[in-house]
């Protein structure tokens, strides 16, 4: 996921993401440590739009940056 992608959605809709993705994230390291899994860059990908949406917030938290209109 793009950082414009993520810059354009509200809080909200960033928990979702972020929550989904951090429950995927878990589920490819135990896929992955118990048996092969057929895409191992999708762990890569993942961990940093995880860390790109942590920022992103962190950014709003503190006010940084605003969200930025759609």
């Amino acid at each position: 996921m793009k950082s414009d992608e993520i810059r354009s959605k509200n809080t909200t809709e960033l928990e979702f993401e972020l929550a989904n993705m951090k429950k995927e994230m878990f589920d490819l390291r135990v896929k992955s440590a118990t048996q092969s899994i057929p895409n191992p860059a999708r762990i890569r990908v993942l961990r940093r739009s995880i860390a790109r949406i942590n920022t992103i917030m962190h950014e709003r938290a503190t006010g940084v940056r605003g969200q930025e209109p759609r």
